[in-house]
């Protein structure tokens, strides 16, 4: 055998350890806090302010599309598709408030059905990706099942108009539970990863 081909061999058997850090908490830390404090909006404890729109924009926004890209990197197609998706859902979210404040696109206004609609197709989206978690662990399975639950009772609110304001407060409600469920989720990967076992159950 030449050196050549025992070269080619050898180069053949190298192993690459991935030392890059995983990337789920910080997405599921951008989702859970801004989906908290946004339905504490829902539940009615205060209107829609600057503080929602800036941690949909940046936090729930931006930090998930970093998360996804970083997920891509690691070849993670569910982690790519969930993160980054609802990364630019925060991101279409705060386009939808914000856009008809301006005096050119003020004719722009979302009506509450096709607001329910958009919702709608959000929850179908997380529907399927909830199946996707059915292999992973229980503690994400939560996340996902109860995200599809929120985006339906807030379409179901929506698309019911003025008659659907107690639906979209238990959504909040709901919407807190499953903010917090991600929240747990991030702090127990985090957690375990830190102390090197299984320290939080996930």
């Amino acid at each position: 055998m030449s050196q050549e081909i025992k070269d080619i061999m050898s180069i053949r058997d190298i192993k690459i350890t991935d030392l890059s850090a995983n990337p789920a908490p910080l997405g599921l830390m951008g989702f859970g806090m801004t989906t908290v404090l946004l339905n504490i909006h829902n539940a009615g404890f205060y209107p829609m302010n600057a503080m929602i729109l800036s941690m949909g924009f940046f936090y729930g926004g931006l930090a998930q599309i970093i998360a996804g890209i970083m997920e891509w990197k690691k070849g993670n197609t569910f982690g790519t598709t969930a993160f980054t998706s609802y990364g630019l859902f925060w991101l279409t979210l705060v386009g939808i408030v914000l856009l008809p404040q301006s005096e050119n696109h003020a004719g722009l206004v979302t009506e509450s059905f096709p607001f329910a609609a958009y919702l709608f197709m959000w929850g179908v989206f997380t529907l399927f990706m909830f199946v996707g978690t059915l292999k992973g662990s229980k503690a994400l399975s939560v996340v996902f099942l109860a995200l599809a639950v929120l985006f339906f009772l807030l379409a179901a609110g929506n698309y019911l108009g003025s008659a659907g304001a107690g639906i979209l407060t238990i959504a909040g409600y709901e919407g807190i539970f499953t903010g917090l469920a991600a929240i747990y989720t991030a702090l127990g990967q985090v957690l375990n990863e830190a102390y090197g076992r299984k320290i939080v159950p996930l």
